[in-house]
């Protein structure tokens, strides 16, 4: 018997594309399969189990599942990112902040050397 492996590897995200939250459309896409066949299992699921307990589980998913990325991600930086950004958005965000200074720092660096008085002699005796 061949083991189940899910198609995405990224990981179980709630769909930005659902009806309810995203949910049913979110596990769908994990797993390879048709939304209209999850959806119709959770329906009935809430028939077979009342409304209550499976409500409450598809809630706690909606709540513990990640959304989807808005832009499809690329690489996995992007990847590391986003999971950073979701998990704490305050290392994120320092993560961001680094990266401007080290941008900001090197751009200075480029300033300095063509503003400096022998990069202008420089261009003066070619």
């Amino acid at each position: 018997m061949k083991a189940f492996k899910p198609q995405n590897t990224k990981g179980l995200y709630r769909s930005r594309k659902g009806a309810i939250l995203g949910v049913c459309r979110g596990i769908a896409d994990y797993f390879d399969f048709s939304v209209n066949w999850t959806r119709a299992i959770v329906v009935i699921a809430f028939v077979f189990t009342g409304f209550w307990p499976l409500a409450g589980l598809y809630l706690l998913a909606a709540l513990l599942m990640k959304p989807a990325p808005a832009i499809p991600i690329q690489s996995d930086d992007e990847q590391e990112f986003y999971d950073s950004y979701t998990h704490s958005r305050y290392r994120a965000l320092q993560r961001l902040k680094r990266r401007f200074e080290h941008l900001d720092r090197r751009i200075q660096r480029m300033e300095d050397f063509v503003t400096a008085r022998e990069f202008d002699w420089d261009q003066r005796m070619r």
